[in-house]
């Protein structure tokens, strides 16, 4: 159960409410073992181009690339594959691809990453990305083209979800929401459209999202139904739960090279904990291990925590 915030914020003996104590990242070592797990996750894909820069193009300026790389990610892929590699479970993942060549190589390449992939074939574009990671390991992500959802009139077994103990939603319609929440934990991205997640009547058991990133953030009242834990993670600082308050996250063991993925991971950790049955701290902690592996390595996956081998 989440901490009580009324216990985390006591009174000074003024009578004025101190800052509450961020709630700890414990080490991996102090943390359970993952008991057997179903996850599945329910999102989109982008075929990502990855370039490394010394720093982001200024206008009229002409760089030199330091490296270069393109994978199928996107936040769906990124957090299944983060998932597998915790459960050392093929994850089942529940998509859209355009009918293409593109479409046809992400399939690929998604399998090849442990996922157990169902696919609703659109005639439309695969959609694309590309980030640019400076020297730093920051990156900016620049979409081209529709994303593309699943949905649950799509021919996909959707029954398998109620047999999960946690699903992760990026992206699908108010539909699929209702039946994603037959499992036992369900999480979310506020990518998957706040004006979606009303028309669900859905209630999460938890809703990630960046508080760095504008798209990400959830201000009181915008959902008719609030989730049971509200995560807005803030990078190195850690982040804010509520209820619970804020939470640290652990020191980098190695340089950071690229943040892409590093927030779905996160959530892919944090998912995996609550399914589990983990308190609030155990399963943050997860999530934050999970987020600074991820930086450590170029690209969506290379980085990614693997408790299982």
């Amino acid at each position: 159960m989440p901490p009580n915030p009324d216990q985390a914020t006591p009174a000074r003996s003024d009578g004025q409410r101190r800052d509450p104590e961020p709630l700890p990242c414990r080490s991996l070592a102090e943390l359970p073992a993952l008991p057997p797990l179903r996850l599945a996750v329910v999102g989109h894909v982008e075929v990502v181009s990855f370039v490394g820069v010394p720093a982001l193009p200024a206008a009229g300026e002409i760089q030199r690339a330091s490296w270069f790389l393109e994978q199928a990610a996107g936040g769906g892929a990124v957090v299944a594959a983060q998932m597998a590699k915790l459960t050392g479970q093929r994850v089942p993942f529940f998509t859209a691809l355009g009918r293409d060549a593109l479409g046809e190589r992400a399939a690929a390449e998604l399998e090849a990453l442990g996922l157990e992939l169902h696919v609703a074939w659109r005639e439309a574009p695969t959609r694309r990305g590309v980030s640019f990671v400076d020297a730093a390991g920051e990156r900016t992500i620049t979409v081209i083209g529709e994303r593309l959802a699943p949905a649950a009139a799509d021919p996909l077994p959707w029954q398998r979800l109620a047999d999960c103990d946690g699903v992760f939603v990026t992206a699908s319609d108010a539909e699929g929401l209702r039946l994603a929440r037959r499992t036992r934990r369900l999480a979310a991205t506020p990518r998957v459209r706040l004006s979606l997640l009303r028309d669900s009547g859905v209630r999460l058991d938890a809703l990630i999202g960046s508080d760095l990133d504008p798209a990400e953030r959830v201000a009181p009242g915008d959902l008719t139904v609030a989730p049971a834990l509200r995560i807005a993670t803030a990078g190195a600082a850690g982040g804010l739960v509520e209820p619970g308050g804020p939470f640290l996250a652990p020191a980098l063991t190695a340089p950071a090279l690229d943040a892409y993925g590093a927030g779905d991971s996160f959530a892919a950790g944090v998912t995996a904990g609550l399914s589990a049955g983990w308190n609030l701290v155990d399963s943050l902690s997860l999530g934050c291990h999970c987020g600074a592996a991820c930086v450590t390595a170029r690209g969506a996956y290379a980085g990614q925590l693997r408790l299982n081998p």
